[in-house]
């Protein structure tokens, strides 16, 4: 028996990079899925975002994984768009399991604009979600298991001083204590809340010609040198790599664990 058999997953962000794995990989698992994901861009994120094509390979893979799948375009910053996306799993599979917070940005270079867009997408994005999955899975009355998706970039203070990047050290900042919260309001409910936290992911987000090119200035004009390096001798972890430490955080296995923020940063923080 798989570990997640018989139970459903609702995950934003999920056309490609973290989510699509995390999609993936649960639906290994057993799981069926709810997929989310905005589709489009938005005017202040300098890299192409995902697209609808992006999506119908997500549905691809977790129905070659053997689940179902429904799949829906939403944006998180608009709680009323998710909560209708939810409601289509719901009529198909009856019931929800699992919520992943997934869906982010990072507009590095992109100044006031990109301040007020990470926040929203982000953090509010994070919180509607939370917020759109709750009354499901406190009315069943069986439990259940959310994690919102940080960053190393909620742990420590790195980051441009743009206010897009500002805004995105802060947003994943913010979902620590917005997770905290929630592990406490929803544990009378037995609906456990975490965090993860990855340091560099090989994902669109990262491996592009925008995010290099900010990465390289910051370390131009830092007074010190700036070792974004993790302690592991790997430049960056891999999106199955979170996935599959979700998987442990929704399964079973960690009834007990809530309230937590898990590394997946091969030593990045440790070594700050």
């Amino acid at each position: 028996m798989a570990s997640l058999d018989g139970k459903v997953a609702f995950i934003t962000g999920a056309a490609r990079g973290q989510g699509r794995a995390e999609a993936v990989r649960l639906a290994s698992d057993g799981a069926n899925i709810i997929a989310v994901d905005i589709c489009a861009q938005i005017a202040s994120v300098p890299y192409p975002m995902a697209t609808p094509d992006d999506l119908a390979e997500t549905v691809k893979l977790v129905e070659d994984a053997g689940a179902r799948i429904v799949a829906q375009e939403a944006d998180v910053r608009d709680r009323e768009q998710l909560t209708t996306a939810l409601q289509a799993g719901l009529d198909e599979f009856g019931r929800l399991d699992i919520a992943i917070a997934n869906a982010g940005i990072a507009p590095m270079q992109s100044g006031a604009d990109g301040w007020r867009d990470v926040i929203d997408v982000n953090l509010t994005g994070a919180h509607n979600t939370v917020e759109a999955v709750k009354p499901t899975l406190i009315e069943q009355g069986t439990g259940g298991a959310i994690v919102l998706t940080s960053s190393v970039a909620g742990l420590v203070g790195i980051g441009g001083e743009d206010p897009g990047a500002l805004g995105y050290t802060a947003s994943k900042h913010g979902i620590v204590g917005l997770m905290r919260a929630y592990a406490n309001h929803l544990a009378p409910h037995r609906i456990r809340v975490n965090s993860i936290h990855p340091s560099g992911v090989n994902t669109p987000m990262i491996h592009n010609e925008f995010t290099r090119k900010w990465l390289d200035e910051v370390t131009a004009a830092a007074d010190a040198p700036v070792d974004w390096g993790n302690a592991l001798p790997v430049q960056a972890v891999d999106p199955e790599d979170i996935a599959a430490a979700v998987a442990w955080l929704v399964s079973d296995e960690a009834w007990y664990i809530t309230g937590v923020t898990l590394p997946v940063d091969a030593g990045y923080y440790n070594k700050r």
